[in-house]
This record gives structure tokens, sequence and C-alpha cells, in this order.
């Protein structure tokens, strides 16, 4: 591992060996002490340095891969991703949210199109079933990995952006540069099955569990002017808030 990295286990204690081994690469990495793109020896190098059997070995690997700490990669091996994404609830678009915990956002879009409102969608924005909306449907990375399926509905005039601009940062970034001061929302957070199509762009199966957030912003006027509907790797991603007694 080097001297970034110093694993022990303790055969006394009634703790599972593959779960001591587990929990210290989890605190590195929350701790910082490996960053990202940190890259582990091989199962059978960590194994024998630990005197532990390479089944053992490989189900503590297996508990952060499954926690989206460590990701395997055919040719390079397996390497440190990054630490669960905490977002505190407050008026932030994620692309924001990545670039303040130190993370490279990136971001493809899968749909940019205008489109007839559904019932849904037009009782969220408060206008006419059918009235012309934006649809925005984009994939977004957090240091190349997916993070989040973010699915956006808008009002016709408030915004008419471009792939490229979608790309290069946040959606409420491209709202406010159109003039619009995004100043209060409603959201809601749950959780549900992935999708197929959830699945496929995550990196999930069918019916993992996803994070859930519906959100409905308003402009200082009083207008709704977006309504969102965004899905999230739950072991990658947390809200955050503070409850103050009253």
């Amino acid at each position: 591992m080097g001297e970034q990295l110093r694993l022990t286990v303790d055969r006394r204690s009634p703790v599972p060996l593959y779960y001591q081994v587990a929990r210290q690469l989890e605190q590195a990495i929350a701790s910082g002490e490996v960053s990202p793109g940190f890259k582990l020896d091989n199962e059978i190098s960590l194994a024998d340095q630990l005197g532990l059997s390479r089944p053992t070995m490989r189900r503590a690997i297996q508990e952060l891969v499954d926690k989206g700490l460590l990701v395997r990669k055919r040719g390079v091996g397996t390497q440190v991703v990054h630490g669960r994404v905490h977002r505190e609830l407050e008026l932030t678009s994620l692309y924001d949210d990545l670039r303040g915990s130190g993370q490279q956002p990136s971001t493809r879009v899968l749909l940019n199109v205008r489109e007839p409102a559904t019932a849904e969608v037009a009782d969220e924005l408060g206008i006419a079933e059918g009235e012309e909306v934006l649809h925005l449907e984009r994939l977004r990375l957090a240091d190349d990995e997916p993070l989040a399926v973010l699915r956006n509905w808008l009002p016709a005039n408030v915004i008419s952006p471009t792939d490229e601009e979608l790309e290069g940062g946040g959606l409420y970034q491209l709202v406010r540069d159109a003039g619009t001061h995004v100043q209060i929302a409603r959201q809601r957070i749950g959780a549900r099955g992935a999708t197929t199509q959830e699945a496929r762009l995550l990196g999930r199966r069918k019916n993992d569990a996803v994070l859930t957030m519906q959100r409905t912003a308003y402009a200082d006027s009083g207008r709704a002017i977006e309504y969102g509907d965004h899905c999230y790797r739950p072991e990658a991603y947390s809200f955050e808030v503070t409850l103050v007694e009253r």
C-alpha cells in the first residue's frame, strides 16, 4: 500500500476481518488520507501483506465498491473514486455543490427539447396543461463517475440553453445570467427503485434503490420558473438539514 495507507487487523477482535479492513479503508477515504484516483495494490498483494485469504480481502474491497467509494477498472486496478457528496438543503445547484466540495463536475446532455406541459408539470409550474415548456434531462458526473440523473422543466421563455451551455455549468447560473433571480423553492426528498434507463446511466441494476428529489423553484416575483425531478446514487450522496427548536 505504500506509506500513504497502513492497514492492520486484530485477530482477537470479534469484528470480522474483512469488516476491519473495509472500515479502515473507508475512514482513510473520508479523512482525505487517500485522495480520488489513489490506486490500491491488487487483492493478492494486500491479502499477503495482512496475512489474510484472498476471498476475505476481496470481500473487504467489494464492500466499498458497493458503496461507491472504490471502482474496479480493467487494465488499471482498484482506485478510490470519491467520498459521499453531502448537500445542505440550500438553494444551490448540484454543479455548484460538487465544485464547492472539491470534486470535478461534468454533464452529459440527454435531452434538450421544447414540448407541451403534462398535467403534472403544468400543476407544478402554475401554467396551463399543454403550454410549451423547456424539458431538460442530464447525467451529472463527479470525477467522471455517474452521480445523478437530472430532469427539469421550465417555462419556455425563461432560458434557451444550448447543449454546450448545459455541459459547462449549473442550471441556476444560466437562469441567473438570463436575468431571473431564484428566490425560494419547495423540495421533497424520497427513495424508490431505479428505472431501466436510470439503472443503465448510473451503473446500477433495475429496481436498485435511488435517492430522489423533486423541487419547484420560484423567482422573486413569485412565479414558478423550474420544476426538477432528480435521482441520485444513494451510496454516494446525502442531504443535510439543520433543525432548530421554535
